[in-house]
């Protein structure tokens, strides 16, 4: 029997997310020679019935009934579903997003109605993706097939779905053939919403098992840290060993094989230079991952973590490249343990502290996956949480003292948080510094706008003691205000009143008069008195004497 001569594993889980009522619903049935795995996400409001649990159990009990590999007995599961919903629509149209997966444990159908998703892994690389029946899959369909219609607005705006009221078309794949080690994921839109095929692949590095690697995905989704999480269902299939099928065309291959080797003899030597310029490039490539580690890890120790995290996704391309999945995924590891403790140091700056601790306590987790990556850097911003939350208190009353005008009292509380900030190394401590600068270019403005109105009222008393000519009061003013002015570098004020000062000086201490030129000479008399009678009247005595 092909089941017991093969070897598949399934692990799922299916969870309400942020809501109290999960509309996903999933299960699965391996029987002898044929297996069957249903995924649905319920699309309507419907709070008393499950229309995922009614469409899963209808294709179900279908299927037991006939179990068959065959596309039109696969339709016809289908369609049974759909006239149950349809029947069960007494309150509201129940709707219905499905995708379903058959194998006889050697190949495999694929069917779709809506946008649920089938994701064929095969040595760690997607091989197939089932095709949404959605508006958005049938616009990238005509004009851009490599768009990613993750967050396309129309992702949700279905052509067909389980329920719909005509012309309800299905897609059915044809029989995909299936190796060993070949990985499938069922999953609903509120998990492939969040989580990319890339992401899908990187998680399959260390999963041995479907529930290891189930649990990784689901840690994927939640590491989006999203307000509100959707209803989502993933189911993991590990096919470790298909059954082997007797091959009734051996001559076939070995013709194949025949005319391959007659190919290789023919381009052999062009094999041989093609490998040896392969090799020249995959050594080149590996110095340049190691290179991209070691730089990222210096950067990591010196904490600045934006540039190690530069450096991890470097590196990263490149073991992608060299197809090195062991340093591939290490760096992977510490490319996502650096984003955590970034996303964390953010938001403890921006005063999210529960957010902070989540992301600190998730870093440290997967930190463990890689020698304990990050554990010390971790585990003190966990035990600096406290003092970081003291931080930001005191800034925020620094701010509140900064705006009433407080400067000094915010220059205070500044100082406080700043010292606290360098004794945990804090991230936020620039930003502290910064506000410590401000703060005193304002005190030192108004203490320069003081000063200039003390020089200026100097000045004053300095006009009015020279309106009152007390020229020795006016100078000692005038000398001050201009002593003042010269620390405020005020040069067009110190100009001004140096004038003013040599006006005082002037009359305080006046210049010696010239002497007149008519002047008589220093060793001959001084002229009479009465100098201003004119020399050629007689005076009345005179006229007496001569009259006797």
């Amino acid at each position: 029997m092909r089941k017991e001569n093969s070897n598949f594993k399934t692990s799922f889980l299916s969870e309400a997310g942020s809501f109290l009522q999960n509309k996903d619903y999933f299960a699965y049935t391996e029987l002898d020679d044929v297996a069957c795995w249903v995924a649905v996400k319920g699309l309507d409001s419907d709070q008393e019935i499950s229309s995922a649990e009614l469409a899963v159990k209808a294709i179900l009990e279908k299927f037991m009934e006939k179990p068959s590999m065959s596309r039109r007995r696969i339709k016809h599961y289908l369609k049974y579903a759909q006239d149950i919903l349809q029947a069960q629509s007494l309150r509201v149209r129940l709707k219905a997003s499905i995708v379903i997966v058959v194998s006889d444990y050697s190949k495999m159908i694929v069917a779709v109605a809506g946008n649920s998703r089938l994701y064929h892994f095969r040595n760690g690389t997607l091989t197939f993706k089932s095709t949404d029946q959605s508006l958005a899959q049938e616009l990238v369909n005509d004009r851009n097939r490599s768009l990613d219609i993750s967050q396309h607005e129309e992702r949700t705006n279905l052509l067909n779905y389980l329920g719909k009221p005509k012309d309800f078309q299905p897609f059915v794949s044809k029989k995909i053939k299936l190796m060993d080690d070949d990985v499938l994921v069922l999953c609903t839109a509120g998990f492939w919403e969040d989580v990319n095929e890339i992401e899908m692949a990187d998680a399959l590095e260390d999963a041995k098992e479907p529930e290891k690697y189930i649990d990784v995905l689901e840690e994927v989704l939640l590491s989006r840290q999203k307000k509100v999480v959707n209803n989502y269902t993933i189911a993991a299939i590990f096919a470790n060993k298909v059954y082997q099928e007797t091959n009734k065309k051996k001559m076939k291959y070995i013709k194949m094989i025949a005319a391959a080797l007659v190919l290789a003899l023919v381009v052999g030597g062009g094999t041989i230079f093609y490998q040896a310029k392969q090799a020249k490039k995959m050594a080149e490539l590996t110095v340049e991952m190691k290179d991209h580690e070691k730089s990222g890890n210096l950067y990591f120790q010196d904490g600045t973590y934006d540039k190690a995290l530069l450096e991890y996704s470097e590196g990263r391309n490149a073991a992608k490249k060299l197809k090195d999945p062991i340093h591939r995924n290490v760096l992977a590891k510490k490319l996502r343990v650096t984003d955590l403790i970034i996303s964390g140091d953010k938001a403890a700056e921006e005063g999210k502290f529960n957010d902070a601790l989540e992301s600190y306590e998730k870093a440290k987790k997967e930190g463990k996956l890689i020698k304990d990556f990050g554990k010390a850097v971790v585990e003190q911003r966990i035990a600096n949480m406290d003092t970081i939350v003291q931080i930001a208190e005191a800034v925020k009353d620094g701010d509140f003292q900064f705006e009433a005008e407080d400067y000094n009292g915010a220059l205070e509380t500044y100082q406080k948080a700043r010292k606290k900030a360098l004794t945990i190394a804090y991230t936020g401590e620039p930003e502290i510094k910064t506000k410590i600068e401000d703060t005193e270019a304002k005190i030192a403005e108004l203490k320069k706008a003081q000063k200039e109105l003390k020089a200026e009222g100097l000045e004053k008393s300095g006009d009015q003691s020279y309106a009152r000519q007390e020229f020795g009061k006016a100078i000692e003013y005038y000398t001050l205000a201009q002593e003042i002015y010269q620390e405020t570098e005020l040069l067009s004020k110190v100009l001004g009143l140096e004038r003013k000062v040599m006006n005082a000086n002037d009359k305080l201490n006046p210049p010696p008069q010239a002497p007149a030129a008519d002047t008589a000479p220093s060793d001959q008399a001084a002229p009479p008195t009465n100098e201003g009678t004119a020399a050629s009247e007689p005076t009345d005595a005179e006229v007496m004497k001569e009259g006797k």
